[in-house]
């Protein structure tokens, strides 16, 4: 598959995107009905009304290409595929509970284990981010498309993002080595795709979540320019036997100043 057809597939999914984003606001203002998965996690009518659209359409994009979906994926049956769509239809469903709006809707696409395109669309902020390769990640907001190129937006600043209000020190660590002056809390996908607008600088997490989590969004912002690695600055693989993921580092560039 090429950058060509890569960029058809993406394209053709946006307007599913669109679709699911207004799906889970209606659903939201008219009151979310929860359940609790057996790993404890809260689901929502939402997470499953979009599950259900977006795999539709991948499905009629891509019917030789498995699916591997949080809200429908089984953790006992090992990961065997090269090839695969990682979806997460709402990416911080607590917050989506909590009427927020930094809630994603995530979809990647996996080819011979790398990611080839992240689309990550987060409708309370009517902020659509996607990409298809390097040099190929862009942003649609109020109509206008933008490239993302990770060029950095504020100068006198260097702002390091994290998931709660306590950060870890092992993470608060990594923030004083980097010279990080302001710290933002920030949930789901947001905060790679906020790295990709050079709107933030970095961000650091200790071993959390699933591929599915951290997949469309890691595309996004390693093909704007930005460095995705593990704490250990490995790199980060997918298709891994349970899905889980290693720590992360999100870096806007190699020096955060610039």
């Amino acid at each position: 598959m090429n950058k060509s057809d890569l960029k058809e597939i993406t394209e053709k999914l946006l307007p599913s995107f669109l679709t699911a984003g207004s799906k889970a606001k209606k659903i939201s203002e008219d009151g979310v009905k929860i359940t609790i998965k057996a790993d404890k996690s809260p689901v929502t009518n939402g997470d499953l009304e979009v599950d259900k659209i977006l795999r539709e359409e991948i499905e009629k994009l891509t019917p030789n290409i498995a699916i591997i979906s949080e809200e429908t994926v089984n953790l006992q049956n090992q990961n065997k595929n090269k090839t695969f769509w990682l979806i997460d239809p709402i990416d911080g469903t607590k917050d989506y509970i909590k009427k927020r709006d930094e809630y994603t809707l995530n979809a990647a696409l996996v080819i011979n284990l790398n990611l080839a395109l992240g689309i990550v669309y987060a409708p309370a902020k009517d902020r659509l981010f996607f990409s298809y390769g390097h040099g190929d990640a862009f942003e649609i907001k109020g109509g206008d498309k933008k490239k993302l190129n990770c060029e950095k937006k504020y100068k006198n600043d260097t702002i390091g993002l994290a998931n709660s209000d306590t950060t870890p020190k092992e993470i608060l660590d990594i923030y004083n080595k980097y010279g990080v002056t302001k710290s933002l809390r920030m949930s789901s996908s947001l905060k790679f795709c906020t790295i990709a607008a050079g709107e933030a600088d970095i961000y650091a997490a200790k071993p959390r979540a699933f591929e599915w989590d951290i997949a469309a969004g890691h595309a996004i912002v390693s093909h704007a320019g930005g460095i995705v690695t593990s704490l250990k600055y490995e790199m980060i693989n997918y298709g891994k036997k349970d899905y889980k993921n290693t720590s992360l580092l999100v870096r806007r560039s190699e020096d955060l100043k610039i």
